[in-house]
């Protein structure tokens, strides 16, 4: 049996197609401590079940993910540094974790996906997107960085492409994220569920040992992402949160002003 959530949740068909959804619409389904901690033991979870063919990742609501959530980045601010390491690491090998899932993993995607949205679909083998959707790396705009989230960013759109969007903050929209590489198609909204139900296929009919094996093997073959580049991030991040912007920058998206580094 499926062990009990309150910010995901899992359906699973007779085929073994499981859609694993994100579920905190309220909130555009930021990532809390929470939700972080349940895609952790989601992924473990669907990983280690024989009956499950094929994973989408999908999400409830107005968005597929607007990135972490803010409040759950605003109490490292007072946290002891043992604890915003800790607190990092997780959203960290929650990423890892997804990323090497033994199951093909198709993304769904609609509404935004900003930051952490952006990780969501860089860790899918396959994301399609609604044509409506707007994305972005918007964490400078709040004095972070992309950070636990960029070696799967760097993955998958390699360095020149990333530096399209990487440090810039700005959005775009799905025909952009095709050619950046995150969204594999983007689609008319009504015809999202087809064309995420067609990327599925194929998967129904290869044997499951063979697909989980030739997904390692090209994990293994493409950019490392291993303990030390994992560590890296993660520091990388602590030390934004131990800094002044992003204190600056979190408390200004609170109290509804501009950062004082924003002239425009």
């Amino acid at each position: 049996m499926s062990p009990k959530f309150e910010t995901i949740e899992i359906e699973q068909d007779s085929r073994g197609v499981v859609t694993l959804w994100l579920d905190r619409a309220e909130k555009h389904n930021a990532m809390s401590a929470k939700m972080i901690s349940e895609l952790s033991a989601a992924a473990e979870t669907l990983g280690a079940n024989d009956q499950v063919r094929v994973v989408v990742l999908a999400a409830r609501g107005k968005s597929f993910c607007a990135g972490g959530d803010l409040a759950w980045m605003r109490e490292q601010f007072d946290a002891a540094p043992d604890v915003r390491a800790q607190e990092a690491a997780k959203l960290a090998n929650m990423l890892f974790a997804l990323n090497t899932l033994p199951k093909p993993l198709i993304g769904r995607l609609h509404g935004h996906a900003f930051g952490g949205g952006v990780g969501l679909a860089s860790v899918c083998d396959v994301a399609i997107g609604a044509d409506h959707i707007k994305m972005g790396l918007t964490e400078t705009k709040l004095g972070l960085i992309p950070a636990t989230i960029g070696p799967y960013v760097w993955a998958r759109m390699g360095e020149g492409k990333a530096r399209r969007v990487f440090m810039s903050g700005r959005l775009f929209g799905a025909d952009e994220a095709v050619s950046l590489d995150l969204l594999a198609r983007a689609v008319p909204l009504e015809e999202l569920d087809e064309v995420v139900a067609a990327e599925v296929e194929p998967y129904l009919q290869c044997a499951p040992g063979a697909v989980a094996r030739a997904k390692y093997l090209l994990r293994q073959l493409g950019p490392k992402i291993d303990a030390g580049m994992i560590d890296h991030s993660i520091a990388q991040l602590v030390e934004c949160w131990d800094g002044k912007e992003a204190p600056e920058g979190v408390g200004a998206f609170f109290d509804k002003r501009k950062p004082d580094w924003d002239v425009n």
